[in-house]
């Protein structure tokens, strides 16, 4: 059964009869497939197509945050190659400038354009089509923000909401934050960046009036709304939103609970869920991702992945299979970012180093990862450095 056929979907629910759906991927709530399931009289946790649009869709994103005044990038939105160049040949525009897709494109919609023949590249590139399809058919570029990317989760029942422990994302392909920007090469929780003082200042700048905001058009918001923060001189401003628990932050978060996910789910998707105090262990937790050659550009598949099992076998490590399939009795590549190796540990550095000697573990032909995964968390905390 396909995610993409709703109709087999709810058919399916209905007659094994569920009691509540967790809908995960970004294409099927952005194609009805929470609606589809609520007429059908099923609890679900993830949000409508109407306001899943929040991520579907980069320019109604920038306008809702431009329309309920919540902190953000200035920005402008084209449908046109020549009125696109025009503005970026433009004295208004000061490099680097970000250029995204309008549409989904699995994290990778994204092109930070250090000068102008990288901006005007990326805006043809996307307009003709070529790059992201339907999804580029309109483009969003905006001023590039200075500071500390997090990411910032709530559940929200579409009335109320409660705050989850916080992440940290590594979007560049390559060490220091270079290289094209990828769906994510890994990540770390909590924050060392974020205090309860930040985290409170968030919630009354930006997940209060966009919740409210969501339920004044008509789009009440149920499920997990992930909010990507740059923390500026300025305060905090929203880069993105996703209508869904992110990638690879959600590898990291899910360990860290101490309870049970299910009272959280069901609440957010039947209601309740701000008079929930979920509770968190101290520990932290690292994930490092594994990724086939050439991502987030062109990369072969099929390659043999050997070691899952010596690497799982470590303590309080866990390997997460994002893009690999079956080939008899073996593991082989089938995606971009193949694999997150995920640990846990009492300190940060402790967990840091746990996963990346699982990570070494696993091998095959062209597998690349980024090697400074959290280590400006270990520096600013004072952790000194590690591998």
């Amino acid at each position: 059964m396909s995610l993409s056929d709703l109709s087999a979907v709810v058919a399916h629910v209905t007659t094994e009869r569920y009691d509540l759906v967790v809908v995960g991927p970004e294409g099927p709530l952005v194609a009805g497939l929470g609606d589809r399931l609520r007429a059908a009289g099923i609890a679900v946790f993830g949000p409508s197509a109407a306001a899943a649009e929040i991520e579907a869709s980069k320019a109604y994103s920038k306008e809702f945050l431009a329309r309920h005044r919540i902190p953000t990038a200035q920005f402008h939105v084209f449908t046109g190659v020549d009125d696109a160049l025009r503005y970026l040949r433009s004295t208004e525009v000061r490099f680097p400038v970000v250029v995204k897709a309008d549409g989904l494109a699995a994290g990778k919609g994204v092109v930070i354009a250090g000068g102008l023949g990288e901006a005007e590249d990326a805006a043809r590139e996307m307009l003709s089509g070529r790059s992201f399809g339907a999804s580029g058919a309109r483009i969003v570029v905006e001023e590039f923000l200075e500071g500390t990317e997090v990411s910032f989760f709530v559940l929200s029942d579409g009335t109320g909401f409660v705050r989850l422990s916080t992440c940290q994302d590594y979007k560049r392909a390559s060490d220091g934050n270079h290289g094209a920007n990828t769906g994510g090469m890994g990540s770390y929780s909590p924050s060392v960046y974020l205090d309860e003082v930040a985290c409170r200042a968030i919630e009354s700048s930006v997940v209060t009036p966009t919740l409210d905001g969501l339920r004044a058009e008509g789009r009440p918001y149920q499920g997990v709304l992930y909010i990507g923060l740059m923390l500026t001189a300025s305060g905090p401003k929203v880069l993105e939103f996703n209508a869904r628990f992110g990638d690879p932050e959600t590898q990291v978060l899910l360990p860290r609970l101490d309870g049970d996910w299910l009272p959280l789910l069901l609440a957010s998707a039947t209601g309740g869920v701000a008079a929930l105090r979920p509770r968190w262990l101290s520990d932290a937790t690292v994930c490092v991702v594994l990724a086939s050659g050439g991502y987030p550009g062109d990369y072969a598949r099929g390659k043999q992945i050997s070691g899952l099992e010596a690497a799982e076998s470590a303590a309080d490590v866990m390997v997460f299979h994002a893009g690999t399939d079956r080939s008899g009795d073996r593991w082989v590549t089938r995606g971009g970012r193949v694999l997150g190796v995920t640990a846990k540990a009492a300190t940060l550095a402790a967990a840091r180093e746990r996963a990346y000697e699982a990570a070494a573990k696993i091998t095959w032909d062209g597998k690349q990862y980024r090697s400074d995964i959290a280590l400006d968390a270990l520096s600013r905390a004072g952790g000194g450095t590690q591998r």
